[in-house]
């Protein structure tokens, strides 16, 4: 959930480290921090600042090999003694992301060994770890193997000694690392946007990877210690593609980036003339000849995106489909179908709950399994057997929304193509969603011209301290998403249900203060809706309706109506996605938050 970033090379590397951290606030932080080797000693420099303040500390710091760090807290509060890098004895520095399960055990070893602590978090065990082998006459680089081999978690780590100006040791183990390739200098960082200043050849470093990187080599080492080879590739990430630009925060740029993020993802069938499975990779036809029901895992906003797709595979492709939210599947006793089609859902393809939830139904017999996923080189995509990238682009906002819609298009297409192996979509039918398909990006930008309205609706709700938010059917989980949304960013408390459920609780909390937004698109639910948004109208509440053309929703006392420019029918649920995710963002503006750095969040959730 923190970012790392390390170098080495013939010149200094501390703007090289900084720029790299900036690059990583959008993952979330609460301190950070940077050690470089300079004349035989590390120099340390930590502030629980922003990477802003660390650079104003670091001014006079310098040195040719260096690791730095934004921390997201999970053990020790966030403090300048808990944040990264970690010393042991002034020698060994050490900057880590993922959570070290038996650090306990190891600190009281290495208490009762003469260790000093002076930090509350697991890492600072890796540290003295790593000391106490080097001690002893090891090699930096075989002095951590053997430390890591000690180790129960996740990890990415880098490694540097202070005797030791030419070496930089990192390794992977259930967290994410990759190594940028220079002209006699390396790197490595959690993300390729990093690197993009100084390298865009990189090389992304499989699970239980040690890597010993020194100016004009490296070497990479698999779990068992032989030497292995991996693939030098070239990002296809471009600096333009992560500079914010004419907008006034990335959530902003990235909620416009969506029509032609859903055009991308969207390509390789809008520009053909029949859906086909070779989409999801070659195994796809047989894969989906052979499965009978769908599991999908996922967490947060890719959770919600599994849910709109249950409605889509079971009334479109007449599949069964369950969703569970990935961090409590693997915790419970499930009946494995060695014909189910298990779908994990994740932005950077490295969210932990996701992994062990993946992991944990193969153990159980599931072996079909494909990912749909935003980072082509992720773990995810490498774990599955079949995969749909959604080509969203970097998307830097901690709440996220160009992932999300684009994950709903990949989820359609996914309908699309089962309910065609089943038989279940005629020719004309076919022809018919793949023009709503090709429509999709110009709808979305229509909706997006609702961006002022929206903005002036968002000033009702600077004094708000509650939010309700409803939808029916399939539009539910956008409406779990609105309110996912407004509470990330802005901080106002909010909570969905499905409109129906009013009268069974939620009721209660409808008055005057009890802001109420509803989706309302122009289906088979709307008359139940209507009679549902009278019930909060009778009880004092106020309504903001987001409604279709012809939905005869007419604003009044109390009743504030946007207008959708148009319904999409099964594609509705994206568009209706957009006005919730600006209404979010504009709030935000009101109540003065940090929009792209919600506080206590991060982008990529690579803890349990």
């Amino acid at each position: 959930m923190c970012g790392i970033v390390g170098a080495i090379a013939q010149r200094n590397v501390v703007p090289i480290l900084l720029e790299g951290l900036q690059r990583l606030e959008y993952r979330g932080y609460d301190s950070a921090g940077l050690a470089v080797v300079n004349s035989g000693q590390l120099q340390l420099v930590r502030s629980t600042g922003r990477v802003a303040e660390l650079s104003e500390k670091s001014a006079e710091t310098q040195g040719q090999l260096g690791i730095a760090h934004t921390r997201w807290a999970t053990h020790g509060v966030p403090s300048e003694r808990n944040a990264h890098p970690h010393l042991s004895n002034d020698h060994i520095a050490v900057v880590h992301n993922g959570i070290i399960e038996n650090y306990e055990e190891l600190r009281s070893r290495l208490t009762a060994g003469g260790y000093v602590f002076t930090s509350d978090t697991d890492t600072e065990v890796i540290a003295h770890l790593v000391h106490s082998h080097y001690a002893r006459g090891n090699s930096l680089l075989v002095a951590t193997q053997a430390a890591l081999a000690e180790l129960v978690g996740a990890y990415a780590i880098g490694v540097i000694a202070a005797d030791d100006p030419e070496r930089l040791i990192c390794a992977r183990r259930g967290s994410p690392l990759l190594l940028g390739v220079g002209i006699e200098e390396h790197f490595v960082a959690s993300d390729v946007s990093a690197l993009l200043p100084v390298t865009r050849q990189v090389v992304y470093l499989e699970e239980g990877d040690v890597v010993e990187l020194l100016r004009r080599s490296y070497r990479i080492f698999d779990a068992s210690g032989k030497q292995v080879e991996r693939t030098v590739q070239t990002s296809e990430l471009s600096n333009e593609s992560v500079e914010l630009g004419q907008y006034r925060h990335y959530m902003q740029k990235e909620i416009h980036e969506q029509p032609q993020a859903l055009a991308n993802t969207l390509e390789s069938v809008c520009n053909s003339q029949s859906l086909v499975p070779g989409i999801f990779g070659a195994e796809a036809a047989a894969t989906f000849a052979d499965i009978d029901s769908i599991l999908i895992l996922a967490c947060g906003t890719s959770h919600h995106a599994g849910l709109v797709a249950r409605y889509w595979l079971e009334a479109i492709a007449g599949i069964r489909c369950s969703v569970e939210i990935a961090s409590e599947y693997r915790y419970r006793a499930s009946v494995p179908n060695p014909k189910t089609l298990v779908v994990v859902i994740s932005q950077s393809g490295e969210t932990a709950d996701t992994q062990a939830a993946l992991s944990h139904a193969k153990a159980q017999g599931h072996g079909h399994t494909l990912a749909i996923c935003n980072v082509p080189e992720s773990a995810l995509v490498r774990l599955c057997k079949l995969r749909l990238l959604t080509r969203a682009g970097p998307e830097i906002g901690v709440a996220s929304t160009k992932a999300f819609t684009t994950q709903l298009a990949a989820l359609f297409l996914l309908t699309l193509i089962l309910a065609k192996t089943r038989g279940h979509l005629t020719g004309q039918q076919e022809q018919q969603y793949l023009h709503e398909l090709r429509h999709l990006p110009s709808a979305v930008q229509k909706v997006l011209d609702l961006e002022p309205q929206i903005a002036k609706l968002a000033e009702r709700f600077a004094n708000k301290q509650h939010a309700l938010f409803l939808g029916r059917g399939l539009h539910y989980p956008i409406a779990l998403e609105g309110a996912l949304k407004l509470k990330e960013i802005s901080y106002i408390h909010a909570e969905a249900y499905p409109a129906g459920e009013l009268k069974h609780g939620p009721l209660a909390l409808v008055d005057k203060d009890m802001p109420v937004i509803s989706v309302a698109p122009n289906d088979a639910l709307l008359e139940k809706l209507k009679s549902n948004l009278q019930e909060v109208r009778a009880r004092g509440g106020e309504l903001y309706v987001f409604a279709d053309a012809d939905t005869h929703i007419h604003a009044a006392d109390g009743i504030h109506i946007m207008q959708m420019p148009e319904h999409a029918g099964y594609l509705s649920p994206i568009l209706h996605t957009i006005p919730l995710q600006l209404l979010a963002y504009y709030v935000a503006l009101q109540k003065g938050t940090d929009v792209d750095k919600p506080r206590n969040l991060a982008k990529s959730v690579t803890v349990e």
